[in-house]
């Protein structure tokens, strides 16, 4: 009984995701699609092709989103974790302000803030370039590694940590084999969202990117918004989506792996494994 509930537990849930998506696979395979027929009067791969010519520099966007994606999600983690690391370990004087300062850029208007960064950013010579680009990203995204991360420290025993040094372990050591594994669920969900953040990120890629760094997001608005092309645009709508869905199930995957390695019941196991990975 409860295996079947879990079944259709996941089930509906699977069909929740993927029914907003039925229209866009509908589309991006249409060829004539007329009211009121329910379904398209034929199929083809038009729109497909067309998003593969070079003029429609679909290939160029996805690999722009791609690079500035995952480059906020690695330097929003790492930051990330050295702030909160530093805010629930060490106990700074005002540590509730600098709190507050950390998350600051999701209290204030997305708009304000994109002219503000914009102007600063023109004026410093970073707009209309990728790195500034990549800058403005992880004005949003880092809020949202810290909050992880302040969650993930504050299960964190650091005791750990000494433990290991006082056996002879090196920093790096420590570092490899036992802060990261302790802290990997925590780095793997704030890294997620920070990719999420700044591939679907639209506002503050247009202000300061100028329209010279084109992402896939802004791809697809200024078809949708300006061609009445349906079938493309619902192909960049996919193209948009599949990235998301693969990074959720790759770190589920990964997830699972990790919990399944630190619940293993055999300790002699565990230790034997763990035993040669410690450096002095």
């Amino acid at each position: 009984m409860r295996r079947a509930l879990h079944s259709a537990g996941f089930a509906m849930l699977t069909l929740w995701i993927a029914a907003p998506l039925l229209p866009l696979l509908i589309w991006a395979f249409a060829g004539r699609w007329v009211y009121p027929a329910l379904v398209p009067q034929d199929f083809t791969l038009r729109a497909w092709d067309q998003a593969a010519a070079p003029q429609q520099q679909v290939l160029a966007a996805t690999g722009t989103s791609l690079g500035l994606a995952l480059t906020t999600a690695v330097t929003a983690t790492v930051l990330g974790a050295l702030a909160a690391r530093g805010l629930v370990l060490y106990r700074p004087p005002a540590a509730g302000l600098v709190r507050l300062l950390l998350l600051a850029p999701v209290l204030v208007p997305p708009f304000a803030l994109a002219v503000g960064v914009q102007e600063v950013f023109v004026r410093v010579g970073l707009s209309d370039q990728s790195a500034g680009v990549a800058l403005v990203h992880l004005v949003p995204a880092l809020p949202y590694t810290v909050l992880v991360m302040i969650g993930g420290y504050a299960t964190y025993d650091v005791r750990m940590e000494q433990t290991a040094r006082t056996l002879g372990a090196s920093r790096s050591a420590v570092l490899r084999h036992v802060t990261l594994p302790a802290l990997a669920p925590a780095l793997l969900a704030s890294a997620t969202l920070a990719f999420l953040v700044s591939w679907s990120e639209y506002l503050m890629t247009v202000l300061v990117g100028g329209g010279v760094v084109t992402t896939l997001p802004l791809l697809l608005f200024s078809t949708a918004a300006g061609s009445g092309n349906q079938a493309l645009t619902a192909v960049l709508g996919i193209l948009t989506v599949v990235p998301p869905i693969l990074l959720f199930g790759v770190g589920a995957a990964l997830l699972r792996r990790h919990r399944a390695v630190w619940a293993d019941p055999d300790p002699a196991s565990s230790s034997s494994s763990a035993a040669p990975g410690i450096e002095r």
